[in-house]
Protein backbone atom coordinates (compact mmCIF):
# COMPACT_ATOMS: atom_id res chain seq x y z
CA UNK A 1 0.00 0.00 0.00
CA UNK A 2 1.33 3.47 -1.11
CA UNK A 3 2.33 5.72 1.42
CA UNK A 4 -0.26 8.82 1.89
CA UNK A 5 -0.04 11.15 0.39
CA UNK A 6 2.50 10.84 -2.07
CA UNK A 7 5.13 13.44 -1.43
CA UNK A 8 8.03 11.88 -3.97
CA UNK A 9 7.30 10.10 -7.64
CA UNK A 10 11.07 8.20 -8.80
CA UNK A 11 10.62 7.21 -12.21
CA UNK A 12 12.84 4.55 -14.03
CA UNK A 13 13.08 6.39 -17.66
CA UNK A 14 12.95 10.64 -16.55
CA UNK A 15 9.35 10.99 -17.55
CA UNK A 16 6.60 10.90 -14.92
CA UNK A 17 3.04 9.56 -15.77
CA UNK A 18 0.64 11.65 -13.73
CA UNK A 19 -3.42 9.84 -14.23
CA UNK A 20 -5.55 12.81 -13.34
CA UNK A 21 -9.53 11.93 -12.14
CA UNK A 22 -11.80 14.14 -10.83
CA UNK A 23 -15.44 15.17 -9.84
CA UNK A 24 -16.54 11.46 -9.00
CA UNK A 25 -19.23 12.93 -7.19
CA UNK A 26 -19.83 9.49 -4.74
CA UNK A 27 -22.66 9.27 -2.80
CA UNK A 28 -23.58 6.59 -0.08
CA UNK A 29 -26.01 4.08 -1.50
CA UNK A 30 -27.45 3.09 1.62
CA UNK A 31 -31.15 3.72 3.11
CA UNK A 32 -31.49 5.70 -0.02
CA UNK A 33 -34.65 5.87 -2.44
CA UNK A 34 -35.13 3.70 -5.42
CA UNK A 35 -35.38 6.74 -7.92
CA UNK A 36 -31.58 7.81 -5.94
CA UNK A 37 -30.04 4.59 -6.49
CA UNK A 38 -29.38 4.27 -9.57
CA UNK A 39 -27.68 7.67 -10.32
CA UNK A 40 -25.79 6.74 -7.11
CA UNK A 41 -24.50 3.53 -8.73
CA UNK A 42 -23.96 4.69 -11.58
CA UNK A 43 -21.37 7.07 -10.50
CA UNK A 44 -19.58 4.80 -8.41
CA UNK A 45 -19.43 1.97 -10.83
CA UNK A 46 -18.07 4.70 -13.40
CA UNK A 47 -15.49 5.46 -10.72
CA UNK A 48 -14.18 1.99 -10.29
CA UNK A 49 -14.33 1.53 -14.30
CA UNK A 50 -12.37 4.64 -14.70
CA UNK A 51 -9.90 3.18 -12.54
CA UNK A 52 -9.66 -0.44 -13.99
CA UNK A 53 -9.61 1.42 -17.68
CA UNK A 54 -6.81 3.97 -16.82
CA UNK A 55 -4.91 1.40 -15.22
CA UNK A 56 -5.29 -1.53 -17.72
CA UNK A 57 -3.78 0.95 -20.50
CA UNK A 58 -0.38 0.65 -22.36
CA UNK A 59 1.64 3.36 -19.60
CA UNK A 60 2.79 2.94 -16.45
CA UNK A 61 0.96 5.50 -13.71
CA UNK A 62 3.69 6.67 -11.42
CA UNK A 63 1.11 9.21 -9.94
CA UNK A 64 -2.95 9.97 -9.49
CA UNK A 65 -3.86 12.93 -8.99
CA UNK A 66 -7.39 13.34 -7.66
CA UNK A 67 -8.69 16.91 -8.32
CA UNK A 68 -11.73 18.08 -6.11
CA UNK A 69 -15.43 16.88 -5.73
CA UNK A 70 -14.70 13.54 -4.20
CA UNK A 71 -18.31 13.02 -3.04
CA UNK A 72 -21.94 14.53 -3.81
CA UNK A 73 -22.56 14.10 0.22
CA UNK A 74 -19.69 15.13 3.15
CA UNK A 75 -19.16 11.63 4.94
CA UNK A 76 -16.53 10.14 6.41
CA UNK A 77 -17.51 6.57 5.00
CA UNK A 78 -17.27 7.62 1.27
CA UNK A 79 -13.91 9.18 1.85
CA UNK A 80 -13.18 5.59 3.19
CA UNK A 81 -14.40 4.08 0.48
CA UNK A 82 -12.20 6.06 -2.29
CA UNK A 83 -9.07 6.01 -0.11
CA UNK A 84 -9.21 2.23 -0.21
CA UNK A 85 -9.72 1.70 -4.01
CA UNK A 86 -7.08 3.96 -4.51
CA UNK A 87 -4.82 2.26 -1.90
CA UNK A 88 -5.30 -0.85 -3.54
CA UNK A 89 -3.90 0.13 -6.53
CA UNK A 90 -0.37 0.03 -5.27
CA UNK A 91 -0.11 3.73 -6.66
CA UNK A 92 1.10 7.00 -4.97
CA UNK A 93 -2.03 9.51 -4.74
CA UNK A 94 -2.86 12.77 -3.85
CA UNK A 95 -6.29 14.16 -3.33
CA UNK A 96 -7.36 18.13 -2.67
CA UNK A 97 -10.97 19.50 -1.67
CA UNK A 98 -13.52 20.17 -4.23
CA UNK A 99 -17.15 22.31 -3.27
CA UNK A 100 -18.77 19.35 -2.84
CA UNK A 101 -16.17 18.49 -0.31
CA UNK A 102 -16.95 21.40 2.06
CA UNK A 103 -20.39 21.91 1.06
CA UNK A 104 -23.86 19.70 0.91
CA UNK A 105 -26.53 21.05 -1.23
CA UNK A 106 -29.72 20.55 -0.24
CA UNK A 107 -32.49 20.03 -2.53
CA UNK A 108 -29.40 19.61 -5.26
CA UNK A 109 -32.66 18.55 -8.37
CA UNK A 110 -33.34 22.64 -7.68
CA UNK A 111 -32.05 25.49 -9.81
CA UNK A 112 -28.88 26.50 -8.41
CA UNK A 113 -30.42 29.64 -6.89
CA UNK A 114 -32.94 27.94 -5.13
CA UNK A 115 -30.70 25.36 -3.45
CA UNK A 116 -29.39 25.56 0.32
CA UNK A 117 -25.99 25.19 1.04
CA UNK A 118 -24.49 24.38 3.99
CA UNK A 119 -20.71 24.62 5.16
CA UNK A 120 -19.14 21.20 5.97
CA UNK A 121 -15.44 20.60 7.66
CA UNK A 122 -12.86 18.88 4.26
CA UNK A 123 -12.56 15.52 5.48
CA UNK A 124 -9.08 15.52 7.06
CA UNK A 125 -6.83 13.39 4.54
CA UNK A 126 -7.32 15.98 1.86
CA UNK A 127 -4.32 18.30 0.90
CA UNK A 128 -3.44 21.97 0.68
CA UNK A 129 -0.40 23.44 0.02
CA UNK A 130 1.12 20.26 -0.20
CA UNK A 131 4.29 19.70 -2.60
CA UNK A 132 4.96 16.26 -4.63
CA UNK A 133 8.77 16.89 -5.62
CA UNK A 134 9.90 14.93 -8.56
CA UNK A 135 13.28 14.97 -10.57
CA UNK A 136 12.69 17.46 -12.55
CA UNK A 137 9.15 18.23 -11.60
CA UNK A 138 7.51 19.89 -8.64
CA UNK A 139 3.61 20.03 -8.80
CA UNK A 140 2.28 22.46 -6.22
CA UNK A 141 -1.46 21.28 -4.64
CA UNK A 142 -3.82 23.88 -3.25
CA UNK A 143 -7.23 24.16 -1.82
CA UNK A 144 -9.36 26.50 -4.10
CA UNK A 145 -12.78 25.34 -2.12
CA UNK A 146 -14.84 27.40 0.01
CA UNK A 147 -17.16 26.17 2.52
CA UNK A 148 -20.53 26.96 1.66
CA UNK A 149 -20.20 28.35 -1.62
CA UNK A 150 -19.97 26.48 -4.92
CA UNK A 151 -17.74 29.17 -6.52
CA UNK A 152 -13.67 28.90 -5.38
CA UNK A 153 -10.80 31.17 -4.53
CA UNK A 154 -7.10 31.53 -4.74
CA UNK A 155 -6.71 32.89 -1.58
CA UNK A 156 -3.45 35.70 -1.40
CA UNK A 157 -2.39 33.24 1.21
CA UNK A 158 -2.34 30.65 -1.38
CA UNK A 159 -0.67 32.68 -3.59
CA UNK A 160 1.81 33.78 -1.44
CA UNK A 161 2.77 30.04 -1.35
CA UNK A 162 2.98 29.38 -4.20
CA UNK A 163 5.80 32.11 -4.80
CA UNK A 164 7.71 30.66 -2.03
CA UNK A 165 7.99 27.26 -3.87
CA UNK A 166 8.32 29.19 -7.22
CA UNK A 167 11.37 31.58 -5.83
CA UNK A 168 12.95 28.57 -3.85
CA UNK A 169 13.07 25.91 -6.92
CA UNK A 170 13.24 26.47 -10.54
CA UNK A 171 12.15 23.36 -11.73
CA UNK A 172 9.39 23.40 -14.40
CA UNK A 173 6.00 23.57 -11.97
CA UNK A 174 2.28 22.27 -12.33
CA UNK A 175 -0.18 23.65 -9.81
CA UNK A 176 -3.08 21.54 -9.23
CA UNK A 177 -6.42 22.83 -7.54
CA UNK A 178 -10.25 21.82 -8.46
CA UNK A 179 -11.55 25.38 -9.57
CA UNK A 180 -10.63 26.35 -13.44
CA UNK A 181 -8.93 29.52 -13.44
CA UNK A 182 -9.80 30.47 -16.73
CA UNK A 183 -13.14 31.43 -18.53
CA UNK A 184 -14.37 28.37 -20.30
CA UNK A 185 -16.94 30.81 -22.10
CA UNK A 186 -19.94 29.12 -20.48
CA UNK A 187 -21.97 31.66 -18.03
CA UNK A 188 -23.78 29.31 -15.82
CA UNK A 189 -20.30 27.47 -15.07
CA UNK A 190 -18.01 30.54 -15.16
CA UNK A 191 -20.26 32.55 -12.32
CA UNK A 192 -18.35 29.71 -9.96
CA UNK A 193 -14.38 30.31 -11.49
CA UNK A 194 -11.82 30.67 -8.73
CA UNK A 195 -12.02 34.34 -7.32
CA UNK A 196 -9.00 36.26 -7.02
CA UNK A 197 -8.05 34.80 -10.56
CA UNK A 198 -6.08 38.41 -11.77
CA UNK A 199 -4.40 38.73 -8.57
CA UNK A 200 -3.15 34.48 -9.16
CA UNK A 201 -2.33 35.43 -13.17
CA UNK A 202 -0.19 38.97 -12.12
CA UNK A 203 1.62 37.27 -9.91
CA UNK A 204 2.65 34.04 -11.24
CA UNK A 205 3.45 36.01 -14.31
CA UNK A 206 6.98 36.24 -12.73
CA UNK A 207 7.83 32.41 -12.86
CA UNK A 208 8.82 31.41 -16.34
CA UNK A 209 9.05 27.75 -14.77
CA UNK A 210 5.14 27.81 -14.50
CA UNK A 211 4.02 25.50 -17.10
CA UNK A 212 0.62 23.77 -16.77
CA UNK A 213 -1.98 24.30 -14.35
CA UNK A 214 -4.86 21.29 -14.00
CA UNK A 215 -8.00 21.29 -12.83
CA UNK A 216 -11.50 19.79 -12.25
CA UNK A 217 -15.02 21.52 -11.62
CA UNK A 218 -16.13 21.98 -15.09
CA UNK A 219 -16.94 18.46 -15.99
CA UNK A 220 -15.90 19.04 -19.59
CA UNK A 221 -12.31 18.84 -21.56
CA UNK A 222 -10.73 22.21 -22.36
CA UNK A 223 -6.89 23.22 -23.48
CA UNK A 224 -5.68 26.92 -22.85
CA UNK A 225 -2.54 28.95 -23.34
CA UNK A 226 -2.40 31.67 -21.12
CA UNK A 227 0.97 33.70 -20.41
CA UNK A 228 3.11 31.26 -21.42
CA UNK A 229 1.26 28.79 -18.95
CA UNK A 230 -1.16 25.43 -20.28
CA UNK A 231 -4.32 25.44 -18.40
CA UNK A 232 -6.01 21.93 -18.75
CA UNK A 233 -9.94 21.16 -17.65
CA UNK A 234 -11.07 17.55 -17.40
CA UNK A 235 -14.09 15.37 -17.64
CA UNK A 236 -16.06 13.70 -14.43
CA UNK A 237 -15.76 10.17 -13.86
CA UNK A 238 -19.33 10.41 -13.95
CA UNK A 239 -21.72 13.03 -15.61
CA UNK A 240 -20.30 15.60 -18.05
CA UNK A 241 -21.62 19.35 -18.81
CA UNK A 242 -22.51 20.78 -21.97
CA UNK A 243 -19.37 23.05 -23.15
CA UNK A 244 -19.98 26.84 -24.40
CA UNK A 245 -24.01 27.02 -22.92
CA UNK A 246 -24.35 29.81 -21.23
CA UNK A 247 -27.54 27.83 -19.18
CA UNK A 248 -27.05 24.41 -17.43
CA UNK A 249 -27.18 21.62 -19.55
CA UNK A 250 -25.87 18.28 -19.13
CA UNK A 251 -23.71 16.42 -22.46
CA UNK A 252 -25.88 12.86 -22.40
CA UNK A 253 -23.73 12.10 -25.28
CA UNK A 254 -19.89 12.39 -23.39
CA UNK A 255 -18.87 9.66 -21.61
CA UNK A 256 -16.96 10.14 -18.53
CA UNK A 257 -13.80 10.79 -18.59
CA UNK A 258 -9.75 11.07 -17.14
CA UNK A 259 -6.89 13.06 -18.63
CA UNK A 260 -3.01 12.12 -18.68
CA UNK A 261 -0.15 13.93 -18.66
CA UNK A 262 3.39 13.39 -19.14
CA UNK A 263 5.70 15.17 -17.37
CA UNK A 264 9.46 14.90 -19.46
CA UNK A 265 12.97 15.50 -18.29
CA UNK A 266 12.87 18.08 -20.59
CA UNK A 267 10.25 20.22 -18.66
CA UNK A 268 7.59 19.53 -21.99
CA UNK A 269 4.12 18.10 -21.16
CA UNK A 270 2.28 15.83 -22.96
CA UNK A 271 -2.04 15.53 -21.82
CA UNK A 272 -4.36 13.88 -23.59
CA UNK A 273 -8.19 12.85 -22.78
CA UNK A 274 -9.15 9.23 -22.46
CA UNK A 275 -13.43 8.48 -22.59
CA UNK A 276 -14.54 5.19 -20.86
CA UNK A 277 -15.11 2.40 -23.00
CA UNK A 278 -18.95 1.70 -23.43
Amino acid sequence: MPQYPARTILSPDEQVNVLQITDMHLASIDDITDEDVASKRHCRQSFEAVIEQALSEDIRCDLILVTGDLVNEVKTSIYDYIFEVLSATNIPFACIAGNHDVTDEIDSHLPFSQRKLVAKTADKRLLSQHVIDTEYWQLLLINSAVAGKIAGEITDLDIDWLCTQLNTCDKPALIVLHHHVLPMQSEWIDAHIAENTAEFWRRMSAFKQLKVIVSGHTHQEQTRDYNGVTAYTTPSTCYQFQPYEDDFAYDKDAQPGYRWLQLANTGRVASWIKRLDT
